[in-house]
């Protein structure tokens, strides 16, 4: 995420909300320090974002998973049908 200090935001601002509006959230700080994030209005809140494993438990994968199919792609590889 791109940070720009604030004596470039003010100099910027406008070029630097319609980044913003199109998606490309930036960091503005102060003496380094970040002190606020813009994002537009209709980003998802970060309890909306899903992560991996949001499926837990509901999908079962087979124990054979990784040689599921092995006879048939080998035969596919050597041409013996």
């Amino acid at each position: 995420m791109q940070i720009i200090n604030i004596h470039e935001a003010k100099t910027h601002l406008s070029r630097l909300v319609e980044q913003a509006a199109r998606g490309a959230s930036f960091v503005i700080a102060k003496a380094g320090k970040p002190m606020v994030k813009v994002t537009p209005i209709d980003a998802p809140a970060p309890h909306q974002i899903r992560r991996l494993g949001f499926m837990t438990g509901e999908i079962a994968v087979p124990d054979d998973f990784d040689r599921m199919g092995g006879d048939e792609i080998e035969q596919l590889f050597t041409g013996e049908a």
